[in-house]
């Protein structure tokens, strides 16, 4: 079984319980190699004394060379083991961060939706990506910093002393200062430490909800104010980091001064006593040597030191932060979870806020399995509570709630997922394709079952049943066919598309051909541009389409070489002209230039170059001025753009060009572009492109709508539907479903629920973005597939779709004022009355 849910929550582990959960074996491998590091540390101090004292004082050249090579084994072993010690911490940090992080992650999910009404996304995003990367570094060192370097530090004090214990003590004598003042100024530092994490979250949070109001920001030119908001707290921020960081330094100032004295010390000392014949030389040497690599370990001990206070803040804000507890269980222990009925019975349902405003007051109802009930009434009468405390979203404080005869209090999260299904009023819908989003309940069920009780994924055919019942079905067919085939991976489908492109045009070319410009590489495309009549083709090379091509050094060899660039310049002179004394004194909107192929914001930059061709010819131009009249003249579309025509002998010059374009292009780059061949996929093109073979003469949607059917129709035939619809569930609906209308959104998220069947649907009114036809067919669908099948509770908003129903509730005040069957209610004139035909 899939387990959710510890002994122990995340939030009351201690930093340390991380590092002793992590590899004992690696932990061990790293002791290891610290002994071996410490004591390849000191040997490069003893060989230093006996270079000095014995090879050179003695002049021996032999031990010269031995010390030496010792001295070098010893610094290369250091340096080797150095790094697998960092290697080694690295590891163990990135587990326990990414341990961390998922245990915390885990444990956000499972807390209680009121929770996040007073969390913002960005403190969220901020505690797992940043402040729990510290915690985590900390782990990885925890272990390999402190040991190797208090072995190094007792390796060096133990050889200074024994050395020359007077210098030692001498040398050793500033460091309980050093033990007094530095946590001082660190508890300081820790103090701005914490104010830095809380005004960094509240940073995160401000992004976090600008970017989700960006589109308020916008309507309202609301700019000054969220700047303002922003400047605030960036402020804050930067006054706490200044406060913070100079404490900071202050300790590694302190430290670093405090260190300096000992040599001080040891030059007065030391050299007093090697004057007087009292030290060797070799053995100050030695000695210096030694007390300066003291300063290196104990400063990594102060840096672990800081890594640790700023670790044990941000962990402890962290888990401070989440330190909540879900509601409810989430999955049954030692049992199945349970199948209920449907029957719903509540008694005295009361709900209230952590503030003390009650939402609902002593709710009763009872529904039995099976019947359809709709709940309506006016804004903030307790209708979205209702639902959220039946689904277990809201954990009510008195009364009873029964489904299946069962306290909903008492069943755990598993049991209402199983039997429950409901849809928002803004339903969520996550980054990945149709059929993801789509199978979202279902896997979710099938990922918490076990062996035991296993739960299947749909089959294809009820997916496209539920497509079709939820009324997105021709939105995903058009997703397909407007999606882009690898040609490797559907080797088989490109030749059947093939043949219904011939198909289309022998049954349908006479009855859309005022719609469609079928390709025809003898006849020029008046609804294509002058590029597109060219090329006659079309390539996946973004640097040679579009106006990338038309600035190729290649592209405009060719058209020099075809006779192209002078007649092709004429008529962007032409175009640039027209569009400017005819076009040049309107706003700039769109609709005024549909009959030239200049953009409205292009207006400021071929304005002036109109002027100028009135004072100047063509060939003295500037070279960006020629660039721009062939530009224009390249996007030129005779059956679009009325305003100028296509001057006499263009038109099979351009022709002719065609060819000799395939023909150059072929020889030189065979592979860059595919050439429209009516026997040939076009990979650069969409499912329904390469159908259709051709270019649409009209944009209107009824046209669209029109030619959509002709090709759904030849599929259906060729029984090629359930392959595009496969297709079109792969579709990207990308960041929270934002490349859908809210419209589809809502259709996808009905479909999920529909596809998993629960044996008790709730519709918080589900269908706000449809419009009244996808309304209507979503309640007939309820009202004959349904109803008998599932209990149905309705959050309606629309009046009109409640008749049918078996029971209608009326809230008011958090109360239900009335509660009977639609005729019954309104035959008493009460307030279900009121809602549908206004105060009398």
């Amino acid at each position: 079984m899939k387990r959710y849910q510890t002994s122990r929550p995340v939030t009351e582990r201690s930093l340390f319980s991380w590092v002793l959960s992590s590899s004992i074996n690696l932990q061990l491998v790293l002791l290891v190699i610290i002994v071996i590091t410490v004591f390849a540390r000191v040997v490069p101090l003893e060989m230093q004394k006996k270079i000095i004292n014995e090879a050179i004082f003695l002049k021996k050249h032999e031990l010269l060379m031995i010390y030496c090579g010792i001295y070098l084994i010893a610094v290369l072993t250091s340096t080797v083991f150095k790094y697998l010690t960092s290697v080694i911490q690295t590891i163990l940090g990135q587990r326990a961060l990414a341990g961390m992080r998922r245990a915390v992650y885990h444990h956000i999910l499972t807390l209680p939706i009121h929770f996040y009404r007073k969390t913002q996304p960005g403190m969220v995003v901020s505690a797992l990506v940043t402040e729990l990367a510290t915690a985590g570094d900390f782990v990885g060192m925890a272990v390999a910093i402190p040991v190797t370097n208090i072995l190094t530090l007792l390796a060096f004090g133990a050889y200074l002393f024994w050395l020359h214990p007077l210098l030692a003590a001498v040398s050793l004598s500033i460091y309980p200062v050093v033990f007094i003042l530095i946590p001082l100024l660190q508890a300081r530092a820790n103090t701005a430490n914490k104010k830095r994490v809380d005004i960094t979250r509240d940073l995160s949070d401000k992004i976090g909800e600008s970017i989700s109001g960006i589109h308020e920001i916008h309507t309202n030119g609301a700019y000054a104010i969220e700047n303002r908001k922003f400047d605030a707290i960036v402020e804050r921020l930067m006054k706490v980091r200044i406060v913070w960081n100079l404490y900071r330094f202050g300790v590694k100032t302190t430290n670093n001064f405090l260190n300096s004295l000992s040599p001080f010390l040891i030059f007065i000392i030391g050299g007093y006593l090697a004057i007087n014949g009292q030290l060797a030389l070799g053995s100050l040497v030695a000695f210096l040597s030694a007390q300066e690599k003291l300063y290196d370990p104990w400063r990594e001990l102060l840096d672990f030191y800081q890594s640790y206070q700023d670790a044990t803040v941000s962990y402890r804000r962290v888990m401070e932060y989440f330190d909540a507890a879900p509601e409810h269980l989430l999955e049954p222990q030692g049992r199945p979870p349970f199948d209920l009925d449907g029957g719903i019975e509540v008694k005295d349902l009361s709900f209230y806020t952590e503030n003390g405003i009650r939402l609902l007051d002593r709710v009763s109802f009872s529904l039995e399995p099976g019947k359809h009930m709709a709940v309506v009434g006016f804004s903030g009468s307790g209708k979205s509570t209702l639902a959220l405390c039946l689904n277990q979203l809201y954990k009510y404080q008195g009364g009873q709630v029964r489904i299946g005869g069962r306290e909903v209090s008492e069943l755990t999260k598993k049991d209402i997922t199983r039997n429950m299904g409901t849809v928002s009023q803004s339903p969520f819908i996550f980054e990945g394709t149709i059929e993801e989003n789509l199978l979202y309940s279902c896997r979710a069920l099938q990922e918490s079952s076990d062996d035991e009780y296993p739960v299947a994924l749909p089959s294809l055919d009820d997916r496209i049943a539920a497509l079709q019942q939820a009324g997105i079905f021709v939105d995903v067919l058009r997703f397909g066919l407007n999606m882009h085939l690898n040609q490797t991976d559907h080797a088989d489908l490109v030749g059947r598309i093939i043949r219904i492109r011939e198909a289309f045009r022998d049954e349908f070319g006479d009855k859309i051909h005022d719609l469609i410009e079928f390709f025809d590489e003898k006849t020029y495309l008046y609804h294509s541009s002058v590029m597109d009549n060219i090329v006659f083709g079309a390539t996946d090379q973004p640097a040679l389409s579009g106006v990338n091509l038309s600035r190729n050094n290649y592209f405009l060899a060719y058209l020099d070489a075809a006779g192209l660039t002078a007649p092709l310049s004429n008529l962007g002179a032409e175009v640039v002209t027209q569009t400017v004394d005819i076009l040049g004194d309107l706003p700039p909107e769109a609709i005024f230039f549909e009959q030239s192929p200049l953009e409205p914001h292009e207006m400021e930059t071929y304005t002036p170059l109109a002027e100028r061709l009135k004072k100047m010819h063509r060939r003295q131009l500037a070279d960006e001025d020629r660039q721009m009249l062939l530009d224009a003249a390249l996007r030129f579309s005779p059956g679009r753009h009325k305003m100028v025509s296509l001057p006499p002998g263009l038109e099979s010059l351009i022709l002719s060009g065609r060819a000799q374009f395939r023909e150059t292009v072929s020889r030189d780059y065979p592979e860059i572009f595919a050439f429209y061949d009516a026997a040939r996929y076009i990979p650069s093109e969409t499912i329904l492109n390469n159908i259709l073979f051709g270019k649409l003469k009209s944009q209107h949607p009824k046209a669209q709508e029109k030619i959509n059917q002709s090709a759904i129709q030849l599929l259906i035939q060729d029984d090629l539907l359930e392959t595009i619809l496969k297709i079109g569930m792969q579709f990207q609906v990308g960041s929270k479903g934002d490349r859908l209308s809210g419209g589809q959104r809502q259709k996808l998220a009905i479909a999920r629920i529909f596809l998993k069947a629960p044996k008790i649907l709730i519709m918080d009114e589900a269908t706000s973005a449809l419009d009244n036809k996808s309304q209507a067919r979503i309640q007939n669908l309820l009202e004959n597939h349904w109803k008998g099948k599932s209990t149905v509770i309705s959050i309606a908003h629309r009046l009109d779709i409640i008749k049918n129903y078996d029971y209608i509730a009326v809230m008011k005040s958090g109360k239900i004022a009335e509660l009977g069957g639609y005729d019954e209610l309104i035959r008493k004139k009460g307030l279900l009355h009121e809602l549908v035909h206004g105060k009398s």
